[in-house]
């Protein structure tokens, strides 16, 4: 079952890649899809660090989720 767990890190970095690129949008709408996916691959870097024991790269994922909460926020004003 440890298995599949690994396989996390490469759904959560393709993730982090889409949303990277949505931010840099021009358009709203979009940048605000791009924090929302940065959101979930937060999400998915702090299940895999959880497996891994990895608590460092826990506590990045959630400062970044909190940044990525403020961007949206900022992206609605």
């Amino acid at each position: 079952m440890e298995d599949w767990i690994d396989l996390v890190q490469w759904p959560a970095m393709a993730v982090t890649l889409y949303a990277a690129y949505l931010i840099g949008s021009k358009r709203p709408d979009r940048r605000i899809f791009g924090f929302c996916m940065f959101i979930l691959s937060n999400l998915l870097w702090i299940f895999w660090g959880w497996h891994d024991e990895a608590y460092a790269l826990i506590a990045l994922q959630v400062a970044l989720l909190g940044t990525n909460v403020r961007g949206i926020v900022k992206n609605e004003e």
